[in-house]
C-alpha cells in the first residue's frame, strides 16, 4: 500500500513539473507574439508557427498522425476546437497591440470563470454555492483589472474577453474527447486548422519577414509545440486539482516579461484585479478538492 501511495505521489509531482514548465513556456510564447505583431500580420505569424508545430509532430510520430486525424471519429470536434483556438488567438493578439502584456494576461485569467459557467450549461455539472462565490469574485477581479474609465480601450478588452470565452470552450471540448485522443492528435488538428484558414489570407496580408523575425517565428513554433505537449501531459499525469493552481505562474511571468522587454509597469488596478482572480481560482480548486475528498470518504 505504501509503494502504491508513493508511486501516485511521484506521478502527481511529475505531472505538476510538466505543467509548470508548460505554463512558463507559454508565457514566453505570448511575449514573442506580442513582439512580432508590431511588424507582421497575426495571420502570417500563426500560419508559420503552425507549420513548424506540424513538422515537429511529424518528425516525432510520422505521417500516420495526419491519416489518423482524417479518419478520426472525433475529427469534427477536433476541427471545432481548432477553430475556437484560432478565433481566440486572433482576438487575443489583436488586443495585444493596445494592451500591456500584464493587462492582457490578467484579463485572460477570466477563462476559469467561463469554464465553470460552460461546464454547468454544456456538461450539466452541478455548481455549488461556494463555487459560484468564487466565480463572481473572479468576474469582479476582471472588472478591476480592466480598469474601466474614459481612457480604457473597450475594443481591446472586449477582444481579450472573447478570447477567454473561446479558450474556455476549448477546455470543455478537451474534457469531452481527451480520453480517446492523444496529445499529438490534438496538436496536429488545431495546427492544421490554423494552416488552412490563415493560408487563405496570405496573398492579401503577406509581409516578408527579416531574418530576425523569421528566427523568432521558428522559435515560436518550437516553444508553442513544446508548451502544448508539456501541458497536455501534465494534465494526463496529475489530477487537475493539483495542476490548475500552477497556471497562475503565467501571470507572474507576464509581469516579468512585460517589464524586462517593454518596461511596462502595471497600474495598481491590474495588481488588485490579478490578486482577486488568483484568489477566486485557487478558491475553486479548494472547493473541488474538498468535494472529491467527501466522495472518497462516502
Amino acid at each position: 500500500m505504501t509503494e502504491l501511495t508513493h508511486a501516485e505521489q511521484r506521478q502527481t509531482m511529475l505531472g505538476i513539473g510538466h505543467a509548470l514548465a508548460g505554463f512558463s513556456i507559454f508565457s514566453l510564447q505570448d511575449a514573442t507574439v506580442k513582439w512580432l505583431v508590431t511588424g507582421l500580420p497575426i495571420w502570417e505569424i500563426l500560419f508559420l508557427r503552425s507549420i513548424v508545430i506540424i513538422l515537429l509532430v511529424l518528425a516525432v510520430a510520422g505521417a500516420r498522425n495526419m491519416r489518423g486525424i482524417i479518419v478520426n471519429p472525433n475529427r469534427w470536434t477536433l476541427l471545432m476546437r481548432g477553430g475556437l483556438i484560432l478565433a481566440a488567438w486572433l482576438a487575443y493578439f489583436t488586443a495585444a497591440k493596445s494592451l500591456h502584456l500584464a493587462e492582457l494576461v490578467t484579463l485572460y485569467f477570466s477563462t476559469p470563470v467561463f469554464v465553470v459557467i460552460f461546464s454547468m450549461i454544456l456538461l450539466r455539472e452541478r455548481v455549488s454555492a461556494l463555487r459560484w462565490a468564487a466565480t463572481i469574485a473572479g468576474f469582479i477581479g476582471v472588472v478591476i483589472a480592466a480598469n474601466p474609465g474614459p481612457t480604457m480601450d473597450f475594443m481591446a478588452v472586449g477582444l481579450t474577453l472573447f478570447a477567454a470565452i473561446c479558450w474556455a470552450l476549448t477546455n470543455i471540448l478537451v474534457r469531452l474527447i481527451s480520453r480517446t485522443e492523444t496529445t499529438l492528435n490534438l496538436m496536429v488538428a488545431s495546427s492544421a486548422m490554423f494552416v488552412v484558414v490563415c493560408g487563405v489570407t496570405l496573398p492579401f496580408t503577406w509581409i516578408t519577414p527579416d531574418l530576425f523575425s523569421l528566427a523568432l517565428i521558428v522559435g515560436l513554433g518550437c516553444i508553442g509545440g513544446l508548451g502544448q505537449y508539456l501541458l497536455f501531459e501534465g494534465y494526463r499525469l496529475a489530477p487537475a486539482s493539483a495542476v490548475a493552481p500552477f497556471e497562475y505562474v503565467t501571470l507572474v511571468w507576464a509581469f516579468t516579461w512585460g517589464f524586462v522587454i517593454w518596461g511596462d509597469v502595471p497600474v495598481p488596478a491590474v495588481f488588485a484585479g490579478a490578486g482577486l482572480i488568483m484568489v477566486s481560482g485557487i478558491g475553486m480548486i479548494i472547493v473541488e478538492k474538498r468535494a472529491l475528498n467527501r466522495l472518497k470518504r462516502g
